[in-house]
């Protein structure tokens, strides 16, 4: 491994464990807002079945969404996110 790579790297290691140690903030930290769940499903006019198997999530994890027991989190509150902005486009794109 490249002298520079190595020395890059052991760097980010140190600045990760001093963050997570809570001695240093982090430069940036990205929050994403998840929208209703319900309200995103129902805009695709989708039953919550079909609209789990879609977006490849368990219809009870889809369900205490929409119950607001749990929150997504990741890539499906992203996935969400864009599913509510652009229905349609999302649904082309997923379906194919």
């Amino acid at each position: 491994m490249d002298k520079e790579l190595f020395t890059e790297l052991t760097k980010s290691l140190k600045e990760a464990a001093a963050i997570s140690r809570k001695e240093s903030k982090p430069s940036r930290i990205f929050h994403i807002e998840v929208p209703d769940v319900k309200k995103v499903r129902q805009k695709t006019g989708l039953s919550q079945t079909m609209f789990a198997q879609l977006i490849g999530v368990k219809l009870k994890t889809l369900q205490n969404w929409e119950q607001h027991r749990r929150h997504p989190r990741g890539a499906a509150a992203a996935l969400l996110t864009i599913v509510s902005h652009e229905p349609k486009a999302a649904l082309k794109a997923l379906y194919g």
